[in-house]
């Protein structure tokens, strides 16, 4: 199952303790080709080992290696792997990610986490959550166009017993409340991905009535969800996300017209990146797969492009992104047919 972490990338771009760890290697979902995943994960361990003592040759890291040591060691947990992983950890901090998207193996030691292989996963416009539903049961999905997998719903999201006396309705309806309640708090709100409800038609009306969850969509699959494969379940849920998601990027644009009308958007990037270092950007497009070798000067706003044969060097567009998240700016990953612009950024300004 996925682990869901709150505001996982504001987090992670927040100053921390050095040095910071970030690990990221692809994995697989099914045997044979599952079995060597921990074997990659302690090469690249071993590697971060190495540039730890290189630059710090008298320091005792075992502390902050004990918790990626002990990942390296948990069977039941390379077993049910996803996509692909993200292994993040300080000396305050320490975070997995199951990725539902294929990473290139990285092990990175430096004054900062590498996020951008996350961020342009976590950002991407086609994530969503589909909350399946019965009378005693409930379990949270989240997905893209391609993958499908079990997030951990937590406690709440066990049958109720009914209380003596009491209602079949008044009892499904409580039980309804404490799943909203669980998904609101642990996964809508910090991952901001809408909702999708699956379950029986005389469910809807009744789980909308009690639900307090903003990030709950109109659309909805209304049909016995006991009965379906996950993969089957997949495919639904995809057929009635699509067309949320083809509006929400064509929302994207006319407000991305509207606001260049007004003087209140760009797409040049030295313009953005001074906004965006300014806290003016509310809303950034970035488009998927683009790569625009540079960095942003962080004292002056200027933009340096680079020679992208060096590998060193960063992503322009990944940088710019990191930007808006510190200022509290939301970024979405948009693919390149959709994108309003040729440069690879849309930019809304809050003024």
């Amino acid at each position: 199952m996925l682990q869901t972490a709150t505001n996982p990338l504001h987090a992670l771009i927040a100053p921390q303790t050095p040095p910071c760890i970030s690990l990221y290697q692809p994995t697989h979902r099914h045997h044979p080709d599952n079995a060597q995943d921990p074997i990659r994960f302690r090469n690249l361990l071993r590697e971060i080992d190495q540039s730890l003592h290189a630059a710090h040759p008298d320091a005792d890291f075992g502390a902050l290696l004990a918790p990626f040591e002990a990942l390296a060691a948990d069977d039941a947990f390379w077993n049910h792997r996803t996509d692909g992983l993200a292994v993040l950890g300080s000396a305050s901090t320490f975070e997995v990610f199951s990725l539902q998207r294929s990473v290139q193996p990285l092990a990175v030691v430096a004054d900062s986490f590498h996020t951008k292989p996350l961020l342009r996963i976590l950002q991407s416009a086609d994530r969503f959550h589909t909350l399946w539903v019965s009378r005693h049961s409930a379990r949270l999905f989240e997905g893209n166009r391609d993958a499908f997998d079990e997030v951990v719903l937590g406690q709440e999201a066990e049958a109720l017993p009914l209380a003596e006396g009491e209602e079949i309705d008044a009892d499904t309806q409580r039980f309804f409340r404490g799943i909203d309640r669980r998904v609101l708090e642990l996964h809508s709100r910090p991952t901001g991905l809408p909702l999708m409800l699956a379950t029986l038609g005389e469910h809807h009306t009744m789980f909308r009535t009690v639900s307090k969850n903003p990030f709950l969509i109109p659309e909805g699959i209304a049909l016995n969800v006991d009965a379906l494969e996950v993969d089957a379940l997949r495919a639904l849920a995809w057929q009635h996300m699509e067309p949320v998601y083809l509006a929400r990027l064509a929302a994207l644009v006319d407000a991305y017209h509207t606001a260049s009308a007004n003087e209140l958007a760009s797409d040049e990037l030295q313009t953005v990146a001074m906004a965006a270092l300014a806290g003016r950007v509310a809303t950034l497009l970035v488009e998927a797969d683009r790569e625009i070798p540079g960095r942003i000067d962080v004292d002056t706003g200027a933009v340096e492009l680079a020679d992208g044969a060096d590998a060193s060097i960063d992503d322009l567009l990944d940088d710019l992104a990191e930007s808006v998240l510190r200022t509290q700016g939301d970024v979405v990953i948009v693919p390149t047919e959709r994108m309003p612009t040729r440069t690879g950024v849309a930019a809304i300004y809050r003024f």
